[in-house]
């Protein structure tokens, strides 16, 4: 009996790389289709605030991605790039732009909060679908 070995042992940087690709273009797809759906339903100003979270959930996963790859050239020993100290202070500093970003929504647009917490949580559902999809093959 052999016994093989886990999908995520054998996870290479390309494939996180990849996956993480196809989890922000998930997550503006179905962003996109939400937003109009909601601009219908709802109206445009919480249509505003779906975007305005699918958009700060890609730019989150984009940011990820850079960290994760400075992490593992850390974590492969390899030359970490040079501006892997630019890319955590990048992150960090990104990080208060998204919460400038989300408290100016809430002031201007006025739509509703449910729409832009789903918005946010727009990446963490296409980074897990991703890696069910992963674990399933």
């Amino acid at each position: 009996m052999t016994q093989e070995t886990h999908p995520i042992v054998e996870l290479t940087n390309e494939n996180l790389d990849a996956l993480l690709k196809r989890a922000m273009r998930n997550t503006l797809i179905l962003g996109g289709l939400a937003a109009i759906a909601v601009m219908i339903g709802a109206g445009w100003r919480s249509a505003a605030m779906l975007v305005t979270g699918t958009l700060i959930s890609a730019a989150s996963i984009l940011e990820w991605q850079r960290l994760v790859r400075v992490i593992n050239a850390r974590l492969d020993k390899q030359k970490t790039p040079a501006s892997a100290s630019v890319v955590v202070l990048f992150f960090v500093l990104r990080l208060t732009i998204f919460a400038g970003v989300i408290y100016v929504s809430l002031k201007c647009f006025q739509g509703s909060v449910l729409a832009l917490l789903c918005g946010l949580g727009l990446a963490a559902l296409a980074i897990a679908w991703e890696v069910l999809r992963l674990l399933r093959d």
